[in-house]
């Protein structure tokens, strides 16, 4: 999975902090999201172009951020390893995706007002 990482259009990338550190942000909950939809954790990392060593660093990350473990993780070997979102998981990805929608429709009139303030875009010929 490719991602344009700086559309033509404006947005918002919403981050979760607490204190200095950081607790969610786009890169953390793509990698749920991704392990959602892959069922590994090493192919979310894949996907979004991450090694393995800091896909696995990330998710030991978030479940040591919440109270209860956000992924849960079998090892691999004969019958292959695995992982999944538990059920926290599941309610944290869903509720930044939710919170992460309602910036953008919330702020769509300051944002087409910046949009349009922007100096055009140099063409190169």
């Amino acid at each position: 999975m490719v991602k344009l990482r700086h559309p033509e259009t404006l947005g918002l990338r919403v981050r979760i902090v607490m204190g200095d550190g950081l607790i969610l942000g786009p890169g953390r909950v793509d990698l749920l999201d991704g392990i959602r939809e892959t069922g590994s954790i090493a192919a979310a990392g894949r996907r979004m172009g991450m090694s393995y060593k800091r896909a696995w660093q990330l998710a030991e990350s978030l479940n040591t951020t919440f109270r209860a473990p956000v992924i849960s993780a079998t090892k691999g070997g004969v019958s292959g390893g695995g992982a999944r979102l538990t059920e926290l998981g599941n309610q944290v990805l869903d509720t930044y995706r939710a919170l992460a929608h309602k910036a953008r429709v919330t702020n769509e009139a300051e944002l087409a007002f910046l949009a349009d303030a922007l100096s055009p875009p140099e063409h190169e010929e």
